[in-house]
């Protein structure tokens, strides 16, 4: 496999996960490092920075939610919009730090969007998030969890 198709393949199914279609990157990272046939500082890289420009798509759709939600493919209904605006307002923009988390983590950066939150304080908060998440499967990988 060459290296093109190996990073390549890991950044869109970790971008396909932060989307809002079923996905799992982690199974895929996992089985590459446990390879060890590739480096881990990239893998590490390339899977974290797939799955934040995936929730960064999932934020610019919230930024036009309001004009996309009565379009036939929107993936959101307006009662699922609702549930995680309230969230969002509920719990602040500290909620972010469960966008790693599967079922609500999607949502809840959508409505970081439509809520306008902050870009620069939405990427720190998911950049932590999901970094960590990966940080904690190379972990369990490599036995150290």
């Amino acid at each position: 496999m060459t290296d093109l198709a190996v990073y390549g393949g890991l950044f869109l199914s970790a971008f396909v996960a932060a989307s809002l279609l079923p996905a799992q990157s982690e199974l895929v990272l996992a089985g590459l490092l446990a390879s060890k046939e590739w480096s881990a500082f990239w893998l590490l890289f390339v899977v974290s920075f797939g799955n934040i420009l995936g929730a960064l798509f999932n934020y610019a759709l919230g930024r036009g939610a309001n004009a996309l939600q009565h379009k036939r493919w929107f993936p959101f209904s307006g009662d699922t919009l609702a549930r995680a605006e309230g969230w969002y307002r509920r719990y602040g923009r500290y909620s972010l730090l469960l966008s790693w988390a599967p079922l609500v983590g999607d949502p809840l950066t959508l409505a970081a969007g439509v809520l306008r939150e902050n870009i620069w304080i939405f990427l720190a908060l998911v950049t932590l998030a999901k970094t960590g998440r990966y940080l904690v499967v190379a972990g369990l990988v490599w036995g150290w969890l």
